[in-house]
């Protein structure tokens, strides 16, 4: 039984989810309703909205789903922990607030896809640019918005650690940028984050927050969306639990399934829409037998390359408990000091070698070295070079393994498993070694701490990032866009393919991971979205130039060969 009726049920309040509520109900005859399986984003949670203590909710259970993967093959067996957002706003509630849009070259390579020709960057910048207002930009860039919901503050970079950085990199060969999402990505530059006053702007304190009181939105926290329900192959409606209410069934014209690349075709493989041969073998009935549902999942992974500090400038005396009142103080009353900052502050991005043709390993450098959950290494001051390729063509998978919608899907990423993943993992490192042995560096620099002198061969080094490689926390691609048999959503509408009233918006849908974080494609991909399912002529393209290497700008001299065995 139909408990009620929407025009739009929303099933996910994370970054995409938020974008759509906003985007929807602006029409006050659309009734939206947004279903998070999550706690509420509450304004006086620190935990949240302090940017440092970003470490604080991975993690933890109250706000992270704490996710696994199966145990990787060429990661040693090992189980890689995966840290998804459990609460309004989703991960950009409890994530590292850098804002990166990609490489445009990354929305070239989109186009290529059957039926995605206007996912070209001309046709993403106008998005890009109506979601944001780039403080740092000025009023004429043609690159940067203006006036959108997303305040992005661009970071200080004020520790001299930042500029001595910046110039062992440009001593390395790899040449300084203005704006890692402006004209020209490739090189190093300040980062810009999603804060505003010393606070994180997450996609729902941006989106969501400032349009609560409209009569025709409705949000429930803590809904847990157990299937969509279906008429033949038209979506209807969604059931869900909350607390003590269970099998809410909730009708809608569309269902859009926000829930990101592991909660989504979770969903849809529950519903019956997935590989037939896999769902028949838990006993659910298939409504669509869509094979490409929960494949070609893609993620980037990262090393940590840790440095001891010869010189107290890092910020490692803050992780200390003495000082935690007086930062604490500081950020709830005037908004500054070292609570107001997320860290990533500054970073880059090169090519590993001369082949490729943009970018293809992200830098970020912290004056800290200190892992996701909070941990140090011992010894007192140190600072660390996160980097990873961007570009691996190993490829997983997302599958459930039980009817019961609280047991996790199987999360399968193949990391290490193909010659060029391994071969640019060496590069990787080579390049960040390379740029932190630099003489602008040598004045801070008491030695290399991790992975250390120890590791020095091609397998060394593959074997370290086996055993010490962490997610960068960009799950993706698991329901690709298309118009080919194996894709799952159709570019022009958004909906699922073979489904009436069934759409997919958010990371799943990406055809291939952009180079950087994930945040802000997915935020210019829901602005998107919304105008295809409203109907609306989207945006018009703009064919601004951008940078794209060998033609008139200094090129990055190679690096030395490298051999995998």
């Amino acid at each position: 039984m139909i408990n009620e009726h929407y025009d739009y049920v929303i099933v996910g309040g994370g970054s995409a989810g938020c974008v759509l509520a906003n985007r929807l109900s602006a029409d006050p005859s659309h009734r939206v309703l947004v279903l998070e399986a999550g706690r509420t984003d509450s304004r006086w949670d620190v935990l949240i909205h302090m940017p440092a203590a970003l470490p604080f909710p991975i993690g933890n259970r109250f706000y992270d789903w704490k996710y696994e993967s199966e145990p990787e093959p060429r990661m040693s067996g090992r189980r890689v922990y995966h840290a998804r957002g459990k609460v309004l706003g989703g991960s950009s509630s409890i994530n590292g607030m850098i804002f990166q849009r990609g490489n445009p070259l990354d929305y070239e390579r989109w186009a290529t896809v059957p039926g995605l020709a206007q996912w070209d960057f001309a046709h993403c910048l106008p998005y890009f640019r109506r979601m944001e207002t780039c403080t740092a930009a000025s009023p004429d860039d043609p690159f940067r918005g203006h006036d959108g919901p997303l305040v992005l503050e661009r970071g200080p970079a004020s520790n001299p650690l930042f500029d001595a950085f910046f110039a062992a990199a440009e001593q390395a060969g790899y040449p300084r940028t203005e704006d890692v999402n402006g004209y020209r990505q490739e090189g190093f530059a300040k980062f810009d984050r999603n804060i505003s006053r010393g606070r994180r702007l997450s996609a729902a304190r941006a989106y969501l927050h400032p349009v609560m009181n409209r009569a025709n939105l409705t949000v429930r926290t803590r809904a847990l969306t157990t299937r969509v329900l279906f008429e033949g192959q038209r979506a209807v409606g969604v059931a869900y639990d909350r607390g003590r209410h269970k099998d809410v069934r909730v009708g809608a014209d569309r269902v859009i399934l926000c829930g990101g690349a592991i909660n989504s075709p979770q969903l849809l493989q529950l519903s019956g829409v997935g590989p037939a041969e896999d769902l028949a073998a838990l006993g659910i009935p298939v409504v669509h037998d869509l094979p490409g549902v929960g494949e070609n999942l893609q993620d980037h992974l990262e090393v940590y390359i840790q440095h001891s500090a010869t010189q107290p400038v890092t910020m490692q005396r803050y992780l200390k408990h003495r000082y935690k009142p007086w930062i604490g103080a500081q950020w709830l009353f005037a908004r500054r000091g070292p609570g107001a900052t997320n860290h990533f502050e500054g970073g880059g991005f090169a090519r590993s070698n001369e082949q490729v043709a943009y970018p293809n390993l992200m830098f970020h450098f912290l004056p800290i070295a200190v892992r996701y959950d909070g941990s140090a290494p011992e010894g007192g001051e140190g600072y660390q070079v996160h980097v990873g390729p961007m570009y691996s063509d190993a490829v997983g998978s997302v599958k459930i393994t039980s009817r019961d919608p609280r047991v996790k899907p199987a999360l399968t990423f193949n990391y290490l498993s193909t010659d060029q993943d391994r071969r640019e993992w060496i590069e990787a490192v080579r390049v960040a070694r390379d740029i932190l042995g630099q003489p602008a560096l040598a004045p801070y620099s008491g030695g290399e701490i991790s992975p250390g002198s120890e590791v020095g061969t091609d397998e060394q080094v593959l074997e370290w990032v086996a055993h010490d490689a962490e997610t960068a926390l960009h799950p993706s691609c698991s329901l690709r866009m298309g118009t080919d048999p194996g894709s799952v959503v159709d570019p022009h509408t958004m909906g699922v393919h073979g489904i009436e009233g069934l759409y997919v918006v958010d990371a799943s849908v990406m055809p291939y991971v952009t180079n950087g974080n994930i945040y802000a494609p997915v935020m210019m991909l829901a602005e998107k979205a919304a105008d295809l399912i409203l109907g609306n002529v989207p945006l018009a393209a703009d064919h601004t130039p951008f940078y794209r290497h060998g033609t008139g700008m200094p090129l990055n001299p190679p690096p030395a060969s490298v051999n995998v065995r």
